[in-house]
């Protein structure tokens, strides 16, 4: 199981394509923002810590191995500039499983560019001829992001879990939930 995308990804407002260096300034304008990342597994960074990150994981243009992820930024087609960043998780090649995260720019909140580019997302993971052709997607949160629960439910995906106080994350124990959507449900674009 491999994914290897045709880049840009086109949808009807935003273009999908691999991160890159000249990407730090507007990357920065939210990955280095204390409230952006407040449930994020990462704390907010900065030019160093994300120049490293674009030079692996971050920068990675296909899935070759389960373990990986892939990560592309969403760049607004009638403008070029970056409003945030998707990434699909390839976790096991035996269950056919990954996951999703995004993280998008407080201001352009409230007009569907992250249900856009989650949905190409998920195009990518269950599509069995030109995507990973997964089985089961997850998206795992603190359960007090409720911007991420609600967009996981536009994508269709149901809460299977709530698991209390079961991650110390960032200084704190926390509940995490989870959702997910199996290729059967997935009625894409």
């Amino acid at each position: 199981m491999e994914l290897r995308p045709s880049y840009p990804i086109d949808t009807l407002r935003l273009r999908l394509r691999p991160l890159r260096l000249e990407d730090s300034e507007e990357l920065l304008a939210y990955r280095g923002r204390a409230d952006v990342c407040r449930y994020l597994p990462f704390e907010p960074m900065d030019e160093q810590v994300l120049a490293a990150r674009l030079a692996g994981e971050l920068g990675r243009r296909a899935i070759t191995a389960e373990g990986q992820a892939l990560t592309l930024g969403a760049e607004l087609a009638a403008t070029g500039r970056l409003a945030g960043d998707v990434t699909l998780f390839f976790h096991s090649a035996r269950h056919a499983g990954g996951e999703i995260g995004y993280a998008f720019h407080p201001d352009i909140a409230g007009q569907g560019y992250a249900t856009e580019a989650c949905t190409a997302l998920l195009n990518l993971a269950f599509d069995k001829i030109d995507g990973l052709g997964l089985h089961r997607v997850v998206a795992r949160m603190d359960s007090r992001n409720g911007a991420s629960a609600r967009l996981a439910t536009r994508l269709g995906m149901r809460q299977e879990a709530h698991h209390r106080s079961s991650e110390m994350f960032k200084g704190e124990w926390a509940d995490v939930v989870v959702y997910a959507l199996l290729d059967d449900e997935w009625r894409g674009p």
